[in-house]
């Protein structure tokens, strides 16, 4: 039957809502994880120019606020970087968790034995995704927006005229406990990216034994690199060398 009767009124059958097929989501993942995994490593190059002093630092934070003016507005690029990276985050936030119930329906009760590190990388991908999802708030309200009791107490906001950013993540990084977290996030930023490349090179359809090895290893040294250069950084701030 097409149709129930209830309480005398005719009514069709619910239908249920169409299933989105997971290699769909799979495709959303692929692509906003390079999203994600080309913003981490212009982010880190851009922050390893600390290194070459404060007034540097600074001329390149403000730089980025200014950059195309005025056909952009002030901040402009930021702005629409940061439109990109929101969208993509609700993107690969909602795919993930579907995908990864639908892996482990089919798998059923059949638990996997490997213990390699792409086995490893896989079973935490949900544990270092709420680390990095926490990681983000955390990072935002500490050095995006200045907030009181996450960022330093000497951080100062940027002007038109001028960036602070070299004085702000200094005092940010010099606090032990939020350095050891950084520090815990990069580890975490590392397992989950380098897998998450791994896994863009299978879902691309990449052949061939040399051409995926060359893949996964350009996906375990971007995420390697992304890890030391940041991580670089905050020991060079707890040992003094940047002050």
């Amino acid at each position: 039957m097409s149709a129930v009767v209830l309480g005398g009124v005719r009514r069709g059958r619910v239908r249920p809502r169409p299933r989105v097929p997971s290699w769909a989501l799979k495709v959303v993942m692929a692509v906003t994880g390079c999203v994600f995994a080309l913003y981490v490593v212009v982010h880190m190059i851009g922050n390893l120019k600390i290194f070459t002093g404060a007034e540097h630092f600074n001329a390149y934070a403000h730089g980025l606020r200014v950059v195309m003016e005025p056909f952009l507005p002030y901040e402009g690029l930021l702005w629409i970087v940061r439109g990109v990276l929101v969208v993509s985050l609700l993107a690969h936030v909602g795919a993930a968790p579907v995908l990864w119930a639908r892996a482990r329906a089919s798998r059923g009760p059949h638990a996997r034995t490997a213990m390699g590190l792409r086995s490893f990388t896989a079973r935490t991908m949900p544990v270092t995704g709420v680390v990095l999802l926490g990681f983000i708030v955390f990072h935002v309200l500490d050095l995006t927006v200045g907030t009181g009791g996450v960022a330093p107490e000497t951080f100062r906001r940027a002007t038109t005229e001028q960036a602070f950013a070299y004085e702000n993540l200094i005092a940010s990084f010099a606090r032990p406990a939020v350095a050891a977290f950084y520090m815990l996030t990069m580890l975490a930023l590392f397992l989950h990216l380098a897998h998450g490349l791994w896994t863009v090179v299978s879902d691309l359809g990449v052949t061939g034994r040399r051409l995926r090895a060359v893949g996964y290893g350009l996906a375990g040294g971007v995420a390697l690199s992304v890890m030391l250069g940041n991580i670089l950084i905050l020991i060079a701030v707890l040992t003094g060398v940047l002050s």
